[in-house]
């Protein structure tokens, strides 16, 4: 029998929530599912399963290929090391060098075939950045990492998925104001490229179907209350459109989500971070995933953050993680890995 390559699940913010969510993604495996694998220190997820009163054995692993054999009885830990003790809900930043390592090693593992995929656990951003890290999130940061090892640059898009509903936001870690001034016609294609692509590599879509928000209430109102619809967005579609993808919009946010719009298409493309997570948030909270689009390899995450406030505290809710593993998987079969 072929032994399908596992998936990984990266650290993340060791402070937060992230180790509660793997062990307890552990403890809640299927029988058939695929195995993973925490990148994570195994003493202090020891720690927390006690502490948290999880009865989740923890096996340090040397490699990957280890994983499918130990899945069973134990979790696999493929051990990076934390600089400084962990306190729940303080984040230090002398720990952000091993959430780093984390996400670096779990990149190196899926471009080289050695991993099916990996699901990265929330990180807290400020925090990286105050010990240097120069990237607004995951996204970009796996972005320059598989541009190293490629002849060009890799593209990439953050999509936010559920079952009922999948946003790409255009823009995405920038504040309101800075959103709207960079918002051009290249960047809508951009992502609706990558979308489209997306959908058909990743999600098994023979003809994918883009909705396009429009930016100003009422799609501008014939610009009444703003241009950027007929200015931006309208020649983005067009060029989307001679690129022979199904497009259509700009719509209105206010009416392009209800179920009835929906069904109309497979992805929604958003000309901001709130007009994509609010919606999706809001049908699934606790089941959307982050898929990064545009990558040689399949990455997922919670679609929520590092939950400080109830870190440590047995209250975090993994539903959100164990959908990213799933979607993991249903991704890597389509790749055949």
């Amino acid at each position: 029998m072929t032994i399908r390559l596992p998936l990984a699940v990266t650290m993340g913010e060791p402070a937060g929530v992230g180790g509660e969510l793997t062990l307890k993604a552990w403890l809640e495996r299927t029988g058939g599912a695929r195995a993973f694998f925490a990148i994570d220190d195994p003493m202090r997820l020891e720690a927390l399963a006690r502490d948290l009163g999880l009865a989740v054995p923890v096996r340090k692993v040397a490699r990957a290929s280890e994983a499918a054999a130990i899945f069973d009885t134990a979790l696999p830990v493929l051990p990076v090391r934390l600089r400084s003790p962990v306190r729940a809900g303080h984040p230090d930043p002398a720990n952000a060098a091993a959430t780093i390592e984390a996400i670096e090693r779990a990149a190196s593992l899926a471009g080289a075939g050695e991993i099916a995929g990996f699901a990265t656990n929330p990180i807290q951003k400020k925090t990286l950045q105050d010990a240097g890290f120069v990237h607004p999130g995951h996204t970009e940061f796996l972005a320059e990492l598989a541009s190293r090892a490629a002849t060009k640059p890799v593209e990439v898009a953050m999509m936010l998925a559920c079952p009922e509903l999948r946003v790409v936001p255009v823009t995405i870690h920038l504040s309101l104001a800075q959103a709207v001034r960079s918002l051009d016609a290249a960047t809508i294609v951009r992502a609706g490229r990558i979308a489209a692509a997306g959908l058909t590599a990743l999600f098994g879509i023979a003809r994918p179907r883009l909705a396009i928000a429009a930016l100003n209430p009422h799609a501008g109102e014939q610009g009444a209350m703003g241009d950027e619809e007929v200015r931006i967005i309208r020649p983005a579609i067009e060029t989307l459109r001679k690129d022979g993808i199904d497009v259509r919009g700009p719509a209105p946010a206010d009416t392009l989500f209800h179920p009835a719009a929906r069904a109309t298409y497979d992805a929604a493309l958003c000309m901001y971070h709130d007009q994509a997570l609010i919606p999706i948030k809001t049908i699934d909270f606790s089941g959307g995933v982050n898929v990064t689009l545009g990558l040689p390899f399949v990455r997922t995450s919670p679609d929520h953050g590092t939950a400080l406030d109830i870190a440590g505290t047995g209250r975090a809710d993994a539903a959100s993680l164990i959908a990213a593993l799933a979607m993991a998987d249903d991704m890597a079969r389509r790749r055949q890995t």
